[in-house]
């Protein structure tokens, strides 16, 4: 029996992975294939009783026609009595339904499913029933997702069940476990509504948490957008110069000259994920928080993830495409003595960037734009930019930093990563920090994997990005001292 259900589970596992290599949902054959599969398993898994327990079997048999015959009755106006009575079974009472609205004239109820605007704005009230009951404000929520909001996960998956084609009278007698156990059969199969509304609800929560996640990363970075893992150049080649131009005298020529370029950094992404579950724990507890709750924490530490590496890249002072860290004294860009950013320390700074010159070796203007620091300096910051007088001085001289056009950024990240040392700051002439996405997808995406044997239901997440710096010009680092 063992070894029976561990090939079971094992054919299950083959199928999915098979989908999942060729980046593709189930087709029907292999839905069949899996729900029969899983059918067989929960019947190993849970063998049926045998000697003392049939009259047992019996009773439940027996009230399961019960119920039926009553659904059925009660839908098309009959009376049940007399089909119970003589002990008519399930099939006969739907052909009697039949014949007698023949013989009434009256048209047969369509079975079919509702159309693909209905069934999805029904998909969509749903979903945004479960974000409104965790708490979730939503503006543009219709009077139905509202009234979704009231249901538990277990009527929310009897209404998805009989709307494939359930009996709803049927699923009520049904115990949380056993709507979970046909939840997760279905779950292989592209049209079933319950998974795809669960699917939807942790999208949403996901996109929702990730931007509201506050992060300053974005506000000095630039964003970009590859199309692959592969290394990804910013620009094949940058042009420069090929020296001034010369006089013609009369009757002269113009004498040929090569431009020089020079080669570019290049980028690249990587994925980053998890995989986390809806166990049936959670789902007969009715534990609805889950869906917004769990996915949201994977959410913000994904965001938080970008900001830190993106910090790390100041802090930790890398090698770059040159092969030389990222400040460093052939750079120009490297204060040599450490010190708090005073009004000073930040003219030092300006006149670093201001004295660049670019790959050709021309004169260059880069204006500074933010200045980077670690938690504990703003007040200073905005006295040292908003003083008439210059703060420190004996004859309290004109500040000239007064309103000077700069963006302060405050990030405790760079407390974090230096701990006890020196807190260092930095200062930023624009976008030469690049985060990129795979096609400019910046939220994590969620896609459900089943599991083959297991009752419940399994999301990976996961998000492509990479940080690069495209040119170290419009960086410069002051060491800091340690507080």
């Amino acid at each position: 029996m063992k070894k029976e259900l561990l090939e079971k589970i094992s054919r299950q596992q083959a199928i999915l992975n098979q989908a999942k290599a060729e980046g593709r949902v189930l087709n029907a054959e292999e839905a069949r294939e899996m729900e029969d599969l899983q059918k067989e398993i929960e019947k190993m898994k849970n063998p049926e009783p045998t000697g003392g327990d049939d009259a047992q079997r019996a009773v439940e048999a027996e009230r399961q026609r019960v119920g039926e015959i009553a659904d059925l009755c009660r839908e098309f106006g009959m009376d049940a009595g007399d089909f119970i009575k003589k002990g008519d079974t399930v099939e006969s009472v739907r052909q009697a339904v039949i014949e007698k609205l023949k013989q009434n004239g009256s048209p047969l109820r369509s079975s079919a499913r509702v159309s693909n605007t209905g069934e999805e704005a029904f998909r969509q009230d749903l979903s945004d029933g479960i974000l409104i009951r965790t708490g979730q404000s939503l503006k543009n929520a219709t009077p139905e997702a509202r009234s979704f909001s009231n249901m538990s996960l277990r009527d929310m998956a009897i209404v998805c069940l009989g709307r494939d084609g359930e009996s709803e009278g049927s699923l009520l007698r049904k115990s949380n476990e056993e709507i979970l156990e046909m939840v997760s059969r279905r779950a292989y199969n592209p049209e079933a509504a319950f998974p795809a509304i669960l699917d939807n609800a942790v999208q949403k929560s996901i996109v929702k948490i990730y931007e509201e996640e506050e992060t300053t990363f974005q506000l000095w970075t630039g964003k970009g957008s590859v199309k692959d893992f592969k290394p990804t150049k910013d620009r094949q080649y940058l042009i420069g110069g090929s020296g001034s131009f010369e006089l013609v005298p009369e009757n002269g020529e113009l004498k040929a000259s090569k431009p020089f370029t020079k080669e570019l950094p290049t980028r690249k992404i990587d994925t980053y994920g998890t995989t986390f579950s809806m166990t049936r724990q959670a789902f007969i507890d009715d534990d609805i928080g889950f869906i917004t709750e769990v996915p949201a924490y994977y959410a913000k530490a994904a965001k938080r993830k970008i900001n830190r590496q993106v910090y790390e890249v100041l802090y930790k002072n890398g090698t770059i495409y040159d092969g030389k860290t990222l400040f460093h004294t052939d750079h120009n860009n490297l204060i040599a003595t450490g010190s708090d950013p005073t009004a000073k320390a930040i003219q030092e700074a300006i006149l670093k960037m201001k004295m660049q010159k670019d790959p050709f070796e021309q004169a260059i203007r880069i204006n500074p734009k933010y200045i980077i620091t670690p938690v504990g300096y703003e007040f200073d910051l905005y006295t040292i930019f908003n003083s008439a007088g210059m703060p420190g001085t004996a004859n309290n001289d004109v500040n000239p930093l007064r309103n000077y056009k700069m963006e302060i950024i405050e990030d405790a990240e760079l407390n974090a990563l230096a701990g006890t040392g020196a807190l260092p700051w930095f200062m930023a002439g624009g976008k030469h920090i690049y985060v990129d996405y795979l096609n400019g997808k910046e939220v994590p995406t969620i896609m459900r994997m089943e599991k083959a044997g297991v009752l419940g239901f399994s999301w990976d997440i996961y998000l492509d990005w990479g940080v690069s710096v495209v040119d170290f010009r419009g960086l410069v680092k002051n060491p800091g001292k340690t507080v």
